[in-house]
């Protein structure tokens, strides 16, 4: 009889994620703890991507935690799906929570970090904390895209400043 291993339990979640069946991806990852196979950051990283997907934050901050509990290393891919997962349902001060978690972690952020928490204050109308993490990518060498500038712009024009927005705008086309 084969035996379960962390690299088949990763692609058979994966698969259920691309696929959009998120229950599935987890019913997998039960299965895969019940024996005793370790979960990887890959593991992790695609049972909460699939979480992410479908819209069940509450579930990827439960993996984004048991990855700590487990001593799983926590990446940026990891990082920025659970983000995700709490911009796409408004939990913008819970997408900030694990940013934050993930730089004490010393995990690098990446452009797809910064604009996932960007994002998530910028749809809930948090443009100051949307410009202060803007800001913070030139610090940290996280380079800002058009998709950074676009998040942050409208971010100012959802709270009206629009100054600050062309600002944006102009620092845009010189970079």
């Amino acid at each position: 009889k084969l035996k379960l291993d962390t690299i088949t339990c990763s692609a058979a979640i994966s698969a259920c994620d691309s696929g959009g069946e998120w229950e599935k991806a987890l019913h997998v990852f039960g299965r895969m703890q019940q024996s005793t196979v370790e979960a990887s950051t890959v593991t992790f990283s695609s049972a909460i991507s699939s979480c992410e997907s479908a819209g069940e934050w509450e579930k990827a901050l439960c993996l984004f935690s048991a990855m700590e509990l487990n001593e799983v290393e926590c990446n940026r891919i990891t990082g920025s799906a659970a983000i995700s997962a709490c911009k796409k349902v408004g939990e913008w001060e819970r997408a900030l929570q694990l940013f934050h978690v993930m730089t004490r972690r010393q995990v690098e952020l990446d452009t797809v970090a910064y604009n996932a928490a960007i994002s998530a204050c910028e749809n809930s109308s948090e443009w100051e904390q949307a410009l202060e993490l803007f800001s913070a990518m030139a610090q940290r060498s996280a380079e800002a895209n058009a998709s950074t500038f676009t998040v942050a712009i409208s971010a100012c024009k959802n709270a009206s400043k629009w100054e600050r927005a062309l600002q944006l705008f102009s620092m845009m086309l010189r970079s």
